[in-house]
């Protein structure tokens, strides 16, 4: 299974480390064109944006075609666009290849995924799963920091020139060692519709979204949080804690999946654990043993997600499989574009930063209560 698996792992690094790194690059790219940090963050909207939205389009687009071959053109976009962004001329060149990235990485992980599942027996599908989704969280615990570095001294450019070299050796390793997965035939529209007004499709996607919006969206300021918290004028270690966290649960969730097959159960758990840690973000902020300790379980537990609900879309679709994890995929990554809005419009309200991971810890709490009222209807 490795061996089939790792080209699809090492490409979702890639995955991983420019869905996170940008963000840590803004203030450069607002210094290279001449904009403020507000207007540079556009660059991570544009990616975010292209992503959630690429992804349910294209899966109704390029249903029934060679996965292998969508996989692919979806890598080499995501690749090119990644080195057109580090030779853009201007801003506006830069948030167009920005877009276009995401396009790509929006068409390849839900398909990754649902690849991953096909390519091997129902009985390990839960650790396919989770050995995919562990190469885009090391792409962020060991990629982010690296790209961070390099972009402190050799230029932000050198750290997308990074992310398509990832790329381009994903490419090549999916062209010479992944199979072609035999694809699924088109669903029909009357077959599109009931998969989206299916109560438990409904329930599972609605609590994907929260969990973008209380974790992905509140993780776009974790450094004023800790700078107005604790004084914390360096990050870095807790973005790793974040990151080792992530990477420790995405290997091995796979495994609790398979060992206790109640996916919405864990999930169900990882939420509630998930709440209490974002609660005591404020109160932990100037302890720093204390604070990466917190940091790190909040990675673990927003790593924990992924998984989990795509076996559950797996299992409700299981004959579309490709169309419900896009649309996860999609309401993961809205989310997160509408926490990092909703977080910037209470900051611009004169909200202390320490106060938005109660209300992240809040709206974790809300997925929380969808995802028990699910495990008690039986959905």
């Amino acid at each position: 299974m490795s061996r089939v698996i790792a080209p699809l792992a090492l490409a979702m690094f890639a995955l991983g480390l420019d869905a996170f790194v940008v963000a840590g690059l803004l203030p450069a790219i607002a210094t290279q064109f001449g904009v403020d940090t507000a207007q540079a963050g556009q660059a991570v909207s544009a990616f975010t944006l292209c992503y959630a939205l690429s992804a349910p389009i294209f899966a109704t687009l390029l249903a029934g075609r060679s996965v292998r071959r969508v996989l692919l053109a979806a890598l080499g976009l995501f690749t090119l666009a990644n080195a057109s962004s580090a030779l853009a001329p201007d801003f506006g060149i830069l948030l167009l290849t920005r877009a276009l990235a995401g396009i790509g990485a929006g068409v390849f992980a839900p398909l990754a995924l649902a690849g991953a599942a096909a390519l091997v027996p129902p009985a390990r599908r839960g650790r396919a799963l989770g050995l995919t989704m562990g190469g885009m969280s090391c792409g962020t615990v060991l990629g982010v920091p690296l790209g961070l570095w390099l972009a402190h001294r050799a230029g932000w450019q050198s750290t997308l020139w990074l992310v398509a070299a990832c790329g381009a050796i994903g490419f090549a390793g999916i062209a010479l060692r992944l199979p072609d997965v035999p694809a699924a035939p088109p669903p029909s529209l009357r077959q599109r519709l009931a998969m989206l007004l299916d109560r438990r499709v409904a329930v599972t996607v609605a609590v994907t979204f929260l969990i973008g919006v209380g974790s992905l969206g509140l993780y776009t300021y974790v450094a004023p949080i800790l700078a107005t918290g604790g004084g914390v004028t360096d990050p870095t270690p807790y973005f790793w804690a974040w990151g080792v966290g992530g990477v420790a649960a995405s290997v091995s969730i796979g495994t609790l999946i398979d060992r206790t097959g109640r996916p919405r159960a864990l999930m169900a758990v990882v939420l509630a654990t998930m709440s209490v840690a974002l609660a005591l973000l404020p109160s932990t902020a100037g302890i720093s043993i204390a604070s990466i300790a917190v940091f790190a379980v909040w990675g673990a537990m927003g790593w924990s997600t992924a998984a989990p609900q795509q076996h559950i879309l797996l299992g409700l679709q299981p004959r579309h499989g490709g169309a419900a994890v896009a649309l996860n995929s999609s309401c993961s990554y809205l989310g997160s574009a509408a926490g990092a809005v909703a977080g910037g419009a209470l900051l611009a309200g004169g909200m202390p930063a320490t106060r938005l991971p109660f209300v992240g810890a809040a709206v974790i709490a809300l997925a929380l209560l969808l995802q028990w009222r699910s495990l008690r209807a039986g959905a």
